[in-house]
């Protein structure tokens, strides 16, 4: 990009000074500036994704607010969330507490950073994008690699816990690998629609459907009462229980996507600007639902929850709650495929009309990408043997990665002027702040 790309509310040729102080350049980097799309050449040059959809068959820019708020909300909240009343026995009724608001503040505003940065750079649609913006060719590849292998492992997690409900539901009533290859074919058939419009109908009843499953874990709970009754406002714990304790609350808020897939919303947004509402709807839902869930859980499980908290309840309850929570295990697991699918589709045809058409040719290039890439997550679920442990590890790499920190990146980025020139000023500007800030 040139100098001249950008126009700000502030004097001389754009770029801080570097012999400035830290105060200086926070007062600058607090002026008012305008970023003007760059007209370069490549995705960096493209204000919209997915173009100029005025004559378009296919539209993608159709979502409500409230649409995708509801899509996060169902990607976020699974059944990862009766794991929560295990951290309140872990540290304690207070320490936890605290630690899901806080947390959640957290996510809320690395949440709306991200929405921030879209509006400044319109064409970033992905991470990849992003990493563009941030770190040129090289973070594109790094963070579209990390992206989609982050998708692909967590799509893989849908069909093993599709696995494990059918063989908890019909009491392993056939083979592992059968129950597996079902749940890929559900799974495909459900994200062959190409716009999030559409999946944001499947993402209520998803939400319907793990509200349902809560709700008969934490009745089921209640009137067995498999616990003590006894509440620890603080436990005594070592590195091990309490480390593994926040981890879980952060994936809670992190989900199965974590933000890795905010900027795929919001592109599909009528209105980009209505973003932070979809945002605070999220956020709000989650807080509330973990600490009643958390809560009244441990109240009546006591300090022996199990993890999650299905395990708790009564064999038939167990059956009962994992059957209801059917559409919950799949259309996460959709969202996540569409994202996954969405990614590979806009980084081969954008700048194209394919895209746009409702012809054979477009919607089977889109099919082939769908079933290649559950196809792949259905061979990594059934094909290594420590699958857990592996998913751990992404997930403990990547999510809180594009959760919590890489968000803070966004919020610096939006705050520095970034050169493409020989000087590369603007780099070192943004290098100088991560370092004096942490």
């Amino acid at each position: 990009m040139a100098t001249n790309d950008y126009k700000h509310g502030y004097g001389g040729d754009g770029l801080v000074n570097g012999n400035s102080s830290s105060q200086d350049y926070d007062e600058k980097a607090r002026s008012d500036f305008e970023v003007v799309p760059s007209k370069s050449k490549g995705s960096m040059g493209k204000d919209d994704p997915f173009g100029d959809e005025t004559n378009s068959e296919v539209k993608y820019r159709t979502m409500a607010w409230w649409q995708a708020g509801m899509i996060m909300i169902a990607e976020t909240i699974s059944l990862g969330i009766l794991s929560l009343p295990s951290v309140l026995a872990s540290l304690g009724i207070v320490p936890a507490v605290i630690l899901i608001i806080g947390l959640g503040i957290i996510a809320t505003y690395t949440g709306y950073v991200i929405g921030q940065f879209k509006l400044a750079y319109p064409h970033v649609h992905n991470m990849a994008d992003a990493g563009e913006v941030m770190a040129g060719r090289i973070g594109r590849e790094i963070f579209g690699g990390a992206q989609i292998l982050f998708l692909v492992f967590v799509m893989g997690s849908h069909i093993l816990t599709f696995s494990i409900m059918m063989n908890t539901v019909t009491s392993h009533g056939t083979c592992t690998i059968v129950f597996g290859i079902v749940g890929m074919m559900v799974c495909i058939v459900f994200s062959l629609p190409r716009t999030l419009k559409k999946v944001s109908y499947m993402a209520i009843a998803s939400f319907i459907s793990i509200l349902s499953a809560v709700m008969i874990t934490m009745i089921g709970v209640g009137v067995e009462r498999p616990g003590s009754g006894k509440v620890d406002v603080t436990v005594q714990s070592d590195l091990s229980k309490g480390f593994e304790a926040v981890t879980n609350i952060i994936f809670a808020y992190a989900g199965d996507l974590g933000h890795v897939a905010f900027f795929s919303f919001i592109s599909e947004l009528h209105t980009p600007e209505s973003y932070p509402k979809a945002v605070f709807l999220l956020q709000g839902v989650d807080i509330s639902m973990y600490l009643i869930v958390a809560i009244v859980t441990y109240r009546y499980a006591g300090s022996d929850v199990a993890s999650p908290a299905l395990g708790s309840t009564s064999p038939l309850l167990r059956k009962i709650a994992y059957g209801i929570a059917i559409p919950t295990i799949v259309i996460a697991g959709v969202i996540n495929g569409h994202v996954a699918s969405k990614y590979v589709y806009v980084r081969l045809f954008r700048g194209t009309d394919r895209m746009s058409k409702k012809s054979w040719s477009s919607f089977g290039l889109w099919a082939v990408i769908v079933l290649v890439l559950w196809t792949i997550a259905w061979i990594i679920a059934e094909a290594i043997p420590v699958f857990n442990d592996l998913l751990s590890l992404i997930s403990a790499l990547f999510a809180s990665w594009f959760t919590m920190f890489l968000s803070r990146g966004h919020h610096l980025w939006t705050r520095t002027i970034f050169v493409r020139d020989g000087h590369q000023q603007g780099r070192h500007e943004l290098k100088r702040e991560l370092f004096m800030r942490g």
